[in-house]
């Protein structure tokens, strides 16, 4: 397998690691907002808040590098 093929699936995998970690830190978020940290667990979900902005380009983009040629 070519170099070239290979970047398809790593870029898959770090999309997949980036939903994985963005779960996690939700999860995160919610336990401190429970525990009267709503400020904290706003700001978190501000910055989470990139990661599903830029969800839909990446999709679209592996959808294209992995495509038949």
């Amino acid at each position: 397998m070519p170099n070239s093929d290979l970047l398809p699936s790593l870029l898959f995998k770090i999309n997949e690691n980036q939903l994985a970690l963005k779960a996690a830190i939700m999860e995160l978020s919610n336990w401190v907002e429970q525990r009267g940290s709503a400020d904290v667990a706003e700001n978190v979900r501000g910055a989470l808040w990139t990661i599903d902005k830029n969800e839909e380009f990446i999709k679209m983009t592996l959808a294209v590098l992995m495509a038949p040629e």
